[in-house]
């Protein structure tokens, strides 16, 4: 067990690095819409290239955000009959909903996945929109999220076993961590050289 969480520890850290980079993905669509709006009233001038990278963007957030979501035990739940249970029972109902629903819909995503991201860049699938991206970019992040997602799903299954063997802490305890909001705002502060 002590082995299997290494691995979930290893994987935690590799959630985490990819949590911490689509952080800053936010502050970039938030500047390219902006940047897209000002041109579009100032200078009449707009471009679906424009718009296509923000949706792109936001796919990337989402999808490659989902496994650190999953860690931070941020997703959201209804702790109607849950939250009545002692902490190893909710750490059961975890272990269920992770085998038997997470598990197999994020293996079966990427799966079915991977041959559309092929076709697209075999293809190099471009938009229909006029001055469009091209397409295969952003299929490959449907494979890749949900891959990110599996495997934060089997550390979080490795950690729900090890809190019921006693050895490690409850992982959907809740301590005071940052939100994502305060930790963009101290990476900001941190790079201005204000920490």
């Amino acid at each position: 067990m002590q082995a299997l969480l290494k691995l979930s520890s290893l994987i935690d850290a590799l959630t985490e690095r990819v949590g911490k980079a689509i952080i800053w993905l936010v502050l970039v669509v938030t500047l390219i819409a902006t940047g897209n709006a000002v041109m579009r009233y100032t200078l009449n001038y707009s471009s679906n290239a424009f718009l296509e990278i923000q949706w792109y963007l936001f796919s990337a957030i989402f999808l490659l955000g989902a496994g650190y979501t999953l860690m931070r035990n941020e997703h959201v739940r209804i702790d109607l009959i849950a939250g009545r249970l002692s902490r190893r029972g909710q750490a059961w109902i975890d272990i269920f909903g992770i085998i038997f629903f997470l598990l197999p819909m994020a293996v079966a995503v990427m799966y079915l996945s991977w041959p559309i991201f092929l076709l697209a860049l075999n293809n190099n699938e471009q938009s229909s929109n006029a001055g469009g991206l091209v397409v295969w970019p952003v299929r490959l992040l449907v494979p890749i999220g949900f891959f990110l997602l599996v495997i934060q799903g089997v550390s979080e299954l490795i950690k729900r076993f090890g809190f019921l063997q006693g050895l490690c802490s409850d992982p959907t305890a809740k301590g005071h961590k940052p939100t994502p909001e305060e930790e963009l705002a101290l990476a900001i502060k941190a790079q201005k050289g204000e920490l």
